[in-house]
């Protein structure tokens, strides 16, 4: 017989382990580079820029075009690697209270 109150119980630590895994994305810190390491991005798990690096030499190269695409490149690899780290700890975070269900994505609980 489905046990209602222990399902409610289940949910409840669901959410308050979701909830603190949440809080703490903000400590992860992730890194994408571009340019052979010219640029360097820093970025939490809540994908949110904390660091850039840009190397004095192509500062000087006064080629603004490079620079940005550069920026945007080391920033993009960096957010990727968040998201893909961020998934894996709110996954984490609920390991053994949710029955494996194919297709479940946490990641909508990211926030």
């Amino acid at each position: 017989m489905f046990d209602l109150m222990n399902m409610m119980g289940k949910m409840k630590e669901v959410q308050a382990r979701l909830k603190t895994a949440q809080e703490n994305l903000v400590n992860l810190k992730i890194d994408g580079e571009s340019g052979g390491g010219m640029v360097k991005a820093t970025v939490n798990g809540k994908r949110q820029l904390v660091a850039l690096d840009i190397d004095a030499a192509i500062l000087k190269a006064d080629d603004k075009i490079l620079i940005q695409d550069l920026v945007i490149a080391a920033v993009n690899k960096a957010s990727e690697g968040a998201e893909a780290q961020a998934k894996e700890q709110l996954k984490k975070s609920t390991e053994g209270l949710l029955p494996n269900i194919p297709g479940m994505d946490l990641s909508s609980f990211m926030g």
